[in-house]
């Protein structure tokens, strides 16, 4: 099960397309997968309108980790995990990844986390997704990314930033928004048109 945010129509659909291509690729070891490509820029711009600039990508990276906890808990899925190593981007530190932690009741594993650069790319290569990866696109956290995001970001003075949102209904605006997309090696892909219902999956 994968879960990708966009920010279309903010920005192009690359991001888009290059997650479809991934999931294309990491099917076929398992034959089957879902992916719910979840549309983000809206909730974005609530969190631009409400959040100083520096809190704003913990704070939309905690969005996404609620939607993805909903997502998973839809599924019976047990854990999230994410590509997340310390260090790599401003709000991979310690302090930041504890900030997203905090906020889901499902485990949440990194294995890359002790991981650098040179050992992600090479890992990337092992498994064929390098060169998907690293075509050109905007994903949402190009999107109202500050010039100086906040590293160390303390749970209350992120709980007051949050405080100024509606975070139940933005999730809930989030997991509704998805759209459940099947692939299947080697038959190909088929997209499911329905939306995640407020009260069930299709």
């Amino acid at each position: 099960i994968f879960v990708h945010f966009h920010s279309y129509p903010y920005l192009p659909d690359t991001s888009q397309a290059k997650a479809r291509a991934l999931v294309r690729l990491l099917t076929r070891p398992q034959y089957a997968s879902r992916l719910w490509p979840v549309p983000f820029g809206e909730l974005q711009r609530e969190v631009v309108l409400s959040v100083v600039p520096p809190l704003r990508g913990v704070v939309s990276r905690r969005l996404m980790a609620r939607i993805a906890e909903a997502l998973a808990r839809r599924e019976g899925a047990r854990a999230l995990v994410t590509g997340e190593s310390v260090g790599q981007v401003a709000s991979q530190t310690l302090e930041n990844l504890a900030r997203t932690t905090e906020v889901v009741g499902l485990p949440i594993l990194r294995p890359l986390v002790g991981s650098d650069k040179e050992e992600i790319v090479r890992e990337a290569r092992a498994i064929g997704t390098y060169e998907i990866s690293i075509e050109p696109d905007q994903d949402c956290c190009t999107l109202f990314v500050p010039p100086h995001p906040e590293t160390r970001a303390a749970a209350e003075v992120v709980a007051k930033a949050e405080a100024a949102l509606e975070i139940e209904r933005l999730v809930r605006q989030g997991v509704e928004g998805a759209r459940l997309e099947t692939f299947v090696f080697p038959e190909g892909v088929g997209v499911a048109t329905a939306a995640l219902d407020a009260g069930r999956a299709p």
